[in-house]
């Protein structure tokens, strides 16, 4: 069986707890009757509590939660919360004993991962500190791979992040030891370790003469820019192509949030050949999909990237570039390139401040362009696909982008 689940919590000992999410609704029906039910403080007179005993507890957010009681101390009270996996100390004042809601299972799984040896034979320390930090609050995919020999034992599981194998970058991390060596191999954690080079693949695009939204992500220059389809905007009917296309984009982003929480794990870049995937890291921060392009400078050494998904450059030192995990490549690029049909240079424009690698365009005329695009609700329709994939861009107003360059003397009409 293979699910999406929320990461509650990971304990101590590295067990994994998570809430299937289709408990979601159930969950929160319960707890809305818990609060409905039990008002104000907990238990404030004497009472003798035992070690498994139900109980509801009041959160430090002030919210009530079914408890069970794990140990009895002088003044507190070790309290598991059964739907959410974690243990705490509570001070006695702040439970109550009941036996509401205890024919109702919990919530939360104990977990345990498949055919995974943790080194020394526990979870140590740091290997926890990795766990928690990496899943807790976090949406994965749980593969169930073997049920316990009892129903309060640890449910043995694959778990997915982003498309990545815990158990796969938990024994890349040296925290343990996958014993299902094929995970591991299918998976492949980093691209560029191989000697067939990986490479993107190109998105698909709509039938040539069919209308279809996009959003211009870089202009190289007036006539010559990165588009990415945008299925958010809908003309008429989404196609196939928009469809697969949007659930490429946000499996796409979920992929990237995972890997930017792990990105000190992946190595360096050490092998710069032209078009190898990468991991670049941008100016805010964030690292994205990107592609080698040139060295530029060897002492210290500069590289020229491309960001696939945008179509805008970098020049990174090596410290901004990292290996790139295989899972990312599945996704097709998401940028475009395009040229734009309909209008060229205008033959009089006399502005001295041209663009330097296309010095046939002035920059008056590449700013002209970025007003009519930017943040704009565009559609295109695709005229050729070769030699080059050549577009009718369309803007708000239903009327070609390149009109208003005409208007202001900045190009003119090509027949």
């Amino acid at each position: 069986k293979i699910f999406q689940a929320i990461v509650s919590c990971v304990g101590g000992d590295g067990t994994i707890y998570i809430i299937p999410k289709s408990s979601d609704v159930a969950l929160s029906k319960l707890m809305i009757e818990i609060q409905n039910t039990f008002k104000g403080l907990g238990l404030l007179i004497p009472y003798c509590w035992k070690k498994g005993e139900a109980c509801v507890v009041r959160g430090s957010d002030t919210v009530w939660y079914r408890g069970k009681i794990v140990e009895v101390c002088s003044s507190t009270l070790q309290v598991q919360y059964i739907d959410h996996g974690y243990i705490e100390s509570i001070p006695q004042c702040h439970l109550y004993p009941t036996t509401l809601y205890t024919g109702i299972p919990p919530f939360c799984i104990p977990c345990e991962l498949y055919k995974t040896l943790p080194i020394g034979n526990f979870w140590q320390q740091d290997a926890v500190s990795c766990l928690q930090e990496l899943l807790t609050n976090e949406e994965v995919e749980i593969h169930v791979e073997k049920l316990p020999d009892n129903p309060w034992g640890k449910l043995s599981i694959s778990l997915y992040f982003g498309g990545i194998s815990l158990s796969s970058f938990m024994a890349q991390q040296k925290y343990c030891i996958a014993e299902d060596c094929q995970d591991v191999q299918k998976l492949g954690l980093l691209a560029g370790d191989t000697c067939v080079s990986p490479s993107y693949t190109l998105p698909p695009l709509p039938v040539p003469g069919d209308p279809f939204p996009v959003r211009v992500t870089h202009l190289v220059s007036p006539k010559e820019v990165y588009i990415c389809l945008d299925p958010s905007e809908n003309l008429t009917k989404q196609s196939a192509t928009e469809g697969a296309a949007s659930s490429d984009s946000e499996s796409l982003d979920e992929a990237l949030k995972w890997c930017n929480k792990i990105v000190e794990s992946l190595p360096l870049l050490t092998k710069f050949e032209k078009e190898l995937p990468c991991l670049a890291e941008y100016v805010d921060g964030l690292w994205y999909r990107a592609k080698l392009l040139s060295v530029i400078q060897l002492v210290p050494v500069q590289v020229l990237v491309q960001f696939v998904d945008y179509g805008t450059y970098l020049v990174a030192p090596t410290n901004r570039l990292r290996h790139i995990p295989y899972c990312l490549l599945k996704y097709p690029a998401q940028a475009v390139r395009v040229l734009l049909a309909g209008f060229k240079p205008a033959s009089d424009d006399t502005n001295m401040k041209r663009i330097p690698y296309s010095p046939e365009w002035s920059l008056n005329a590449l700013w002209a362009m970025v007003d009519c695009v930017e943040g704009k609700h565009l559609s295109a329709s695709i005229l050729t696909l070769s030699p080059e994939i050549t577009i009718s861009l369309y803007g708000d107003d239903k009327n070609l982008v390149h009109l208003k360059l005409i208007e202001m003397g900045l190009a003119e009409l090509d027949e």
